[in-house]
């Protein structure tokens, strides 16, 4: 069974904010906001550290793990999958995105991506006219997912819908449903991860 580690910990961790708290990430409650980009423990404060070339591939797979919330051997399934491709690190993104719970949350239903989780895994979320409780669902282009109208009514997925948010331009969302029109561009995807350290990761 998996360690769980707080979440704000891993964005300290990772030295980048990864969204996982919601609304929080957006406030000045974030630890990032506070106490900036230090590493959690003992030993944080302390920069003289210096990262070999394996570290800092390292910590950028943990990274794009912990971002899109999938544990080490789904990530490592991920990447086999498009290891026959010429762009290998950008078709890990695309892979990755097109995950239902991501999709959830990119169309703003949830204000984070384990609250997108829970969503699908309480059969909140249908995808066409079926209901879907599988998180990894590769959702297609041209595919329908639609917010049931019992998940719109619990009180925090209720008062994040009201707030404005605006989908990426690969999805397209009107009021509780939305559709992929067209698979994501690497500029759509998460600048923050940087896929060629990962691949590099992977091709040792």
């Amino acid at each position: 069974m998996a360690r769980k580690i707080a979440k704000c910990r891993l964005c300290r961790r990772e030295g980048v904010k990864l969204f996982l708290k919601g609304s929080r990430c957006f406030s000045p409650k974030c630890p990032l906001e506070k106490k900036g980009a230090v590493p959690p423990g003992v030993h944080g404060m302390k920069s003289s550290f210096k990262k070999s070339e394996y570290g800092l591939q390292l910590r950028e797979k943990q990274k794009a793990k912990r971002l899109y919330g999938v544990r080490e051997r789904q990530f490592k399934n991920y990447y086999q999958k498009v290891a026959a491709a010429d762009n290998r690190g950008e078709e890990l993104l695309r892979q990755l995105e097109m995950r239902l719970d991501n999709i959830v949350y990119r169309l703003g239903f949830a204000p984070s991506r384990s609250a997108a989780r829970q969503l699908v895994r309480h059969g909140h979320i249908l995808v066409g006219n079926h209901k879907v409780k599988i998180p990894s669902y590769q959702v297609k282009v041209g595919e329908r997912v639609v917010l049931s109208e019992k998940a719109a009514q619990i009180p925090y997925i209720a008062a994040w819908l009201k707030g404005e948010y605006q989908p990426p331009a690969w999805l397209k969302r009107k009021v509780n449903q939305g559709e992929i029109t067209r698979l994501p561009k690497r500029e759509e995807m998460p600048p923050e991860i940087d896929e060629s350290l990962i691949v590099e990761f992977y091709s040792r």
